[in-house]
């Protein structure tokens, strides 16, 4: 562990954690209970289930690197993954934009704040 990474203070590594948390159950829900998360798809329609399992495993892979960089306590590896999360967040704005789902737009303008923020702070440590 180098100088950089013990600095690391308690509330990033926290609310990284809870991202980690969040991203694997989010993962479960879509395989085990995808009408709980998407309650407006008809899951009978041809090819769903596997966006659904593909999209699981997006949400299984970030929780997993984030999960991973929490407890390396690495800056780049919390880095990248708070740079994958905004990346996504910001797909989402546009998706929202263009279906023209204001709750989408908000929550991902949210997010995309948060993410930049924490993005700031990881790396104003070095």
């Amino acid at each position: 562990m180098t100088e950089g990474q013990k600095s690391l203070p308690k509330w990033i590594l926290i609310v990284s954690g809870l991202f980690a948390l969040l991203e694997l159950m989010v993962s479960l829900l879509l395989c085990f209970s995808p009408q709980s998360v998407l309650e407006t798809v008809d899951l009978n329609a041809k090819g769903v289930y596997y966006l659904i399992y593909m999209w699981a495993a997006r949400q299984f892979a970030l929780g997993f690197i984030f999960g991973f960089a929490t407890f390396k306590k690495s800056i780049p590896m919390l880095t990248i993954a708070y740079i994958f999360l905004l990346v996504m967040f910001v797909g989402d704005l546009f998706t929202g934009i263009s279906q023209k789902e204001n709750s989408l737009v908000i929550g991902s303008l949210i997010m995309c704040i948060i993410s930049s923020a924490l993005i700031f702070a990881i790396n104003k440590r070095k």
